[in-house]
């Protein structure tokens, strides 16, 4: 299983499905994917939706209850079947458990009692199978603007899209002027602004038809069309849109706003790395050290990698050696300045993996992406002068000379 449970649950009472749902959602680490109120119904739901759990309420009609049970462990082998009644009947339980029932569970149902079961099922499914891999999360970060932010979480976006184990999702959360359809040259349907509206009823079915998918395999929430002057997400709503897709993708990439507003701060909590791009210019090093500090001050200064862009811009400019003892961290990355190469990629709306593979500037985001994949493996950095290509993890895309 993966970090968060998709569950979907089949009772036919209207108070105790409300109790169960009520119950799940105060689940951190459980989504709710979908709720049912006739067994009947209930496989089509399993079919459609997939989830990792289905609970089922055996109370209403324990014959027609128990006979589901069978059905989904027959059917549906990866998905764990869970019952609850308020009866506690020695017989009903062995017949529970023959249909296939992975745990029994009394009604009204405890979150105790709930959670140890989860973790058993946990547990059993990390020691008998591979299990899902789990999702990272990773926001892109701006020290100013015009510093190669949306370029970066695109381009990254869409070669790890080439990768066919991988599902990517890239969220453009610049509200105001983000640009991120622009480089994908790709004209929306929904936008995150529709995710928000319907964040009640959000199930990964309404999730996934908001989003627009890329020829490169990843898949795009873009910004509002229309300038608006009210909040358009909230930091909960977001929160419960990460969750979602932290349930159906590999890698999310966040392309926030420069503001460091509400919203933003929620999108580098729950991320696992914060990607701060900068320039070897005194201004932005100076915003660099100042983001730092401010992130250190919410506890998110571990999750910050600094990324140079368009290093060798000019002759004047900064060295590294000055900026690494100006923002005082460590370089993570450094990314070679090829802004005519850029500049097409950007217009023609193509991704520089499919319009320029072979230039150096394609092959240091693609060692930037193995390195944020295998953060362990030994990866050259092809700005670095000197450096001789090793085997890449990334091989898949082709040869990089």
């Amino acid at each position: 299983m993966s970090d968060v449970v998709r569950l979907a649950i089949v009772d036919p009472s209207d108070a105790s499905r409300n109790s169960l749902k009520s119950l799940l959602l105060g689940i951190e680490t459980v989504w709710l994917e979908a709720e049912c109120s006739r067994y009947d119904f209930f496989c089509d739901v399993v079919e459609q939706t997939q989830p990792d759990i289905a609970l089922i309420s055996l109370d209403a009609s324990q014959q027609q209850a128990l006979d589901l049970v069978a059905m989904v462990a027959n059917k549906y082998p990866d998905c764990h079947a869970l019952v609850v009644s308020s009866s506690q009947e020695g017989s009903l339980i062995l017949r529970a458990m023959r249909n296939g029932a992975k745990e029994f569970l009394s009604a009204p149902l405890q979150m105790d009692d709930f959670l140890a079961a989860l973790e058993r099922l946990q547990f059993a499914t990390r020691t008998g199978s591979k299990g899902k891999r789990p999702c990272r999360v990773m926001t892109v970060c701006g020290a100013s603007g015009g510093v190669g932010c949306t370029s970066l979480a695109i381009n990254l976006g869409c070669i790890f899209a080439k990768n066919p184990d991988n599902a990517v999702a890239i969220i453009d959360l610049d509200l105001s002027l983000g640009d991120a359809d622009v480089w994908l040259d790709i004209i929306p349907d929904y936008t995150i602004l529709d995710i928000s509206e319907n964040i009640s009823r959000l199930d990964f079915s309404l999730l996934k038809r908001s989003l627009t998918k890329h020829d490169s395999g990843a898949y795009l929430l873009p910004r509002p069309l229309q300038l608006d002057d009210r909040p358009i997400v909230t930091p909960e709503q977001f929160h419960r849109i990460i969750t979602l897709l932290r349930t159906n993708f590999t890698h999310v990439l966040v392309d926030v706003s420069k503001a460091f507003g509400a919203l933003d701060l929620e999108a580098i909590s729950l991320a696992d790395e914060c990607l701060l791009v900068t320039q070897l210019d005194l201004a932005t090093l100076r915003n660099v050290v100042r983001v730092i500090h401010f992130l250190e001050e919410r506890a998110q200064g571990d999750k910050v990698r600094i990324i140079v862009n368009r290093v060798g811009l000019e002759d004047s400019q900064i060295s590294l050696n000055k900026a690494l003892q100006t923002i005082g961290k460590e370089v993570y990355w450094q990314i070679p300045n090829e802004y005519a190469i850029m500049v097409e990629s950007r217009n023609n709306g193509i991704p520089l993996i499919v319009e320029s593979p072979r230039a150096k500037l394609t092959r240091s985001m693609v060692q930037l992406a193995e390195k944020l994949d295998n953060p362990a493996a030994e990866v050259p950095d092809v700005s670095a002068p000197g450096e001789k290509p090793k085997r890449r993890l990334f091989s898949f895309l082709g040869p990089s000379k």
